[in-house]
């Protein structure tokens, strides 16, 4: 084992030699082994801070990550207080991307080495709180950028199907075409695609980027975006087995499990800089409509129904791609998906199962210890 102050002096050395110089340098310093007595060493497992940690993708892509790199080098983060649960699973901090500052600190104290940016607020969210929206998705992103250029940091900002607007071709949507979305999230998406490129040409920042489709998930509840309804329909048929969906039952949108999404994340954070062609990348699993995915639900819930009562999510969806067109992720990043529609019913519903039993007997419990 190398000495503490080794690894230390290793880590703080900076960014501008490739870290197997920096152990040989360091070692060969400290206890004074020729070249051709240097031990090879493996590449340092990445430090890693997720912002916005306890969102939807936040939790699920720490676990993945902290499978393969250590609890100790995923960094969850957020401003909020987080569940007992959270804190028991691995490290997680106080870290506002509004304060340059506190950025700073946070990356040069933790020693970060990759920097994956998920804080923002959604699409129905931010249209109802725009100066907000820009604020946090807008010049809270400018920070993500300026930190990670000043360290030479990987950083990794998702987009979404929102960087789309009316005038895009809809099926499918390309990667390279017309966006001009109508919503301020789309906007800002758009913007952090763009500014990304630019950090990269100008400065060399290996800045990554997928575009997502809505995601769906069991563990988090849905946050006011435009393709909730995916996430929603599996909880009531759960609970009441009545849906009240807010879109028309002919919307198509492109959907993916987070599963799927969060590997995915992984795996281009992963991959070698070379292997990238471009820095941004449409992503998909499956698109289907409310009145499929209720289809599918109904074979498993047989008394389930649904009731389409459209708001103004109606109009946002009608200016997204119906079906994001993939193809360079799965030649250039060899992105492939697991899960389609069936898969995906019958994984959420057992999910959603598992935890109204789980809420019972722990309810039964607190009950039965009052009487």
């Amino acid at each position: 084992m190398f000495p503490a102050i080794t690894k230390s002096v290793c880590r703080s050395a900076g960014h501008d030699l490739q870290r197997t110089q920096l152990v040989r340098h360091c070692v060969r310093f400290f206890n004074g082994f020729s070249q051709d007595e240097m031990p090879v060493e493996e590449t340092p497992a990445p430090r890693i801070l997720i912002t916005g940690g306890l969102g939807q993708l936040g939790s699920g892509l720490a676990s993945l990550l902290r499978k393969k790199y250590g609890a100790d080098n995923v960094i969850m983060s957020d401003i909020v207080n987080p569940p007992r649960h959270v804190r028991e699973s691995g490290r997680y901090i106080y870290a506002d991307i509004l304060d340059f500052k506190n950025l700073q600190e946070k990356v040069v104290n933790e020693g970060i080495d990759w920097l994956i940016h998920f804080s923002a607020l959604l699409s129905a969210v931010g249209e109802a709180n725009v100066p907000l929206a820009i604020k946090v998705n807008i010049e809270g992103m400018h920070n993500i950028l300026e930190v990670s250029k000043q360290y030479k940091l990987r950083v990794f900002i998702p987009s979404t199907i929102g960087a789309f607007g009316p005038t895009t071709p809809r099926n499918p949507t390309p990667d390279l075409t017309i966006q001009r979305p109508q919503t301020i999230y789309g906007v800002a998406k758009v913007h952090a695609e763009l500014m990304g490129e630019y950090y990269h040409q100008k400065y060399g920042l290996d800045f990554r980027c997928l575009r997502f489709p809505g995601i769906i998930s069991a563990e988090t509840p849905p946050g006011g975006g435009t393709t909730d309804y995916s996430t929603e329909i599996f909880h009531d048929a759960v609970t009441t087995q009545r849906h009240e969906c807010f879109l028309e039952h002919d919307t198509r949108l492109p959907m993916m499990y987070i599963d799927d999404c969060t590997r995915a994340t992984a795996e281009v954070m992963e991959l070698p800089e070379h292997r990238l062609k471009q820095r941004v990348y449409n992503i998909q699993a499956m698109s289907f409509t409310p009145a499929e995915i209720y289809a599918e639900v109904k074979k498993h819930v047989p008394d389930m129904e649904i009731e389409y009562k459209p708001d103004s999510r109606q109009a946002i969806a009608d200016t997204w791609p119906q079906v994001l067109d993939d193809t360079n992720a799965r030649l250039d990043l060899g992105w492939n998906h697991e899960y389609d529609l069936p898969k995906l019913v019958t994984t959420m519903l057992t999910k959603i199962r598992a935890q109204k039993e789980a809420k019972q007997r722990t309810t039964a419990q607190m009950e039965a210890a009052a009487m």
